[in-house]
């Protein structure tokens, strides 16, 4: 759940965001500074991120603060759901990532399943779409909106990518070691329920 510091941390950088991209008097912006440098301290006191590290990710973006959009594809094959084991952490993931300018949520779902599985996808229909503060994540510096999207193998073959280990697929009670960052054990269950019951409504924060 959202930590408290975490949270204020994350309004304070959004104010200053759009003060810095929309005010015009030269003391404001000064504030606006003042208020972005301050975010950055709260981060760096309360996590291990180096503050040079926390400007470059946390504080470097321009203009209106929006949330960022995590889409992942959802795959099942033989009642078994389709996980990649991440590099960064060596733990598994549904395979996914940042959606990309210029790509619908489906045309991400596709790339990504393709990049990180080698499966080839069709996207079939919408299983979720949550606020990450309400999960139980590791804490983030980033809002973030997650989507979850029920795909079907329509080719292609079980091959690893730039930024995953291996590919395998996994039963509902035999889940491995998961990547918190990018799934949680509760949402990979529901996923299941979800995939068995398609009247059922959807995740919806």
């Amino acid at each position: 759940m959202q930590l408290k510091w975490l949270e204020w941390a994350k309004q304070i950088q959004a104010i200053s965001q759009a003060g810095l991209a929309y005010s015009k008097d030269i003391y404001d912006l000064d504030r606006f500074e003042q208020l972005r440098a301050l975010s950055i301290e709260i981060l760096n006191e309360y996590t291990d991120v180096e503050r040079d590290k926390i400007r470059a990710l946390f504080a470097s973006e321009t203009g209106y603060a929006t949330p960022k959009v995590d889409v992942r594809g959802v795959v099942f094959n033989d009642g078994k759901i389709l996980l990649v084991k991440e590099r960064t952490d060596e733990a598994w993931a549904l395979p996914g990532g940042w959606a990309d300018i210029g790509l619908s949520a489906k045309e991400v779902a596709v790339k990504e399943v393709k990049e990180e599985s080698g499966f080839d996808v069709m996207p079939v229909r919408l299983l979720g779409i949550i606020d990450k503060k309400f999960h139980d994540h590791p804490p983030s510096p980033f809002h973030v909106y997650k989507m979850f999207i029920l795909c079907e193998i329509v080719g292609g073959e079980a091959m690893e990518g730039m930024e995953t280990l291996e590919v395998k697929f996994f039963e509902e009670d035999k889940l491995p070691a998961l990547s918190l960052e990018r799934n949680t054990e509760k949402q990979i269950i529901k996923l299941f329920e979800l995939y068995r019951n398609p009247d059922q409504e959807i995740m919806f924060d």
